[in-house]
């Protein structure tokens, strides 16, 4: 006699299914690391779009310094810079400094007196695009910060700066700063009769012009200049405040970070042996608009 035992193994059935949910497990572990990988590579390559965007603004707003002496000094000539950015924007603070420039001569009994509120651009990249320090701020152009007052004939007329403040009530940006300053030429003339020693002091006004349309450009052009000239001078001096400086927004002297906020002309130095000096002031207005061709 032949007897068949035949012996069911349970759980058999859940042994031949262990691979299938092995493969499902491992094909969601690799699912959600592409998932992650992929984001944080998107916000990677983004971050360097907007770091790529932060430093082609220098190079915009020193462009920007650079037309405004080009047209500040003929009256209706304009030009229109344009750019292109994802994040940031260039914009125009009105009134945001005031220069002003007294000056002292034989026989007056009080000095004269110019004081000219100017504007500033702004590009702003939002820090949440792009950040370094709260604190930061860098001088880009020009390389001389020794005074106020910038000299000498390849002189320019603005300074630009980066700077990095927070909080400020606007929002919470890094930006590029291009700020009007005053540019001073020294020359003379002898003759055999008598001598001269002229200071001449170049400043722009910017002033808010028209933005008809929301499109990434800026247009300067040279409104008007200004020449006054007083003879037989004996003294002056030049200072900067911040009309803002109590508001919220807090552009005040630590935001300009100027080397000095006033300067004074030691004429009995600069103009030694000369019979008179003569002071020349050059005011330009200069109107900022934006999408304007």
């Amino acid at each position: 006699m032949v007897v068949v035992c035949m012996v069911h193994k349970k759980g058999s059935g859940k042994r031949g299914l262990s691979p299938v949910i092995s493969t499902v497990i491992m094909t969601g572990a690799i699912v959600a690391i592409l998932g992650v990988a992929l984001v944080f590579a998107n916000n990677f390559l983004w971050a360097r779009v907007a770091e790529g965007e932060f430093d082609s603004s220098k190079q915009l707003m020193h462009t920007a310094g650079l037309q405004i002496d080009d047209v500040a000094w003929t009256v209706g000539r304009t030009e229109t810079i344009r750019y292109s950015s994802r994040y940031g924007e260039v914009v125009f603070e009105p009134s945001i400094l005031n220069y002003t420039i007294s000056v002292i001569s034989n026989g007056e009994p009080e000095p004269s007196v110019f004081s000219n509120l100017t504007g500033a651009l702004l590009f702003n990249l939002p820090t949440s695009r792009h950040t370094i320090t709260n604190g930061y701020w860098e001088r880009i152009f020009p390389n001389q910060n020794e005074s106020l007052t910038l000299k000498g004939t390849s002189a320019p007329v603005v300074r630009v700066f980066a700077v990095e403040r927070l909080p400020m009530s606007d929002g919470s940006y890094i930006r590029v700063v291009v700020t009007p300053t005053v540019r001073v030429l020294y020359s003379s003339i002898n003759t055999s009769v008598s001598s001269t020693y002229y200071v001449k002091m170049y400043l722009p006004v910017l002033a808010a012009g028209e933005s008809p349309r929301l499109t990434q450009s800026i247009t300067l052009t040279g409104e008007s200049v200004q020449a006054y000239t007083i003879n037989d001078v004996t003294s002056i001096s030049v200072t900067v405040d911040f009309p803002r400086e109590a508001s919220p927004q807090n552009f005040d002297s630590d935001f300009f970070n100027f080397p000095f906020n006033s300067e004074d002309f030691d004429l009995s130095t600069i103009a030694s042996g000369y019979d008179n000096v003569v002071f020349e002031l050059y005011l330009s207005e200069v109107s900022v608009e934006f999408g304007v061709n």
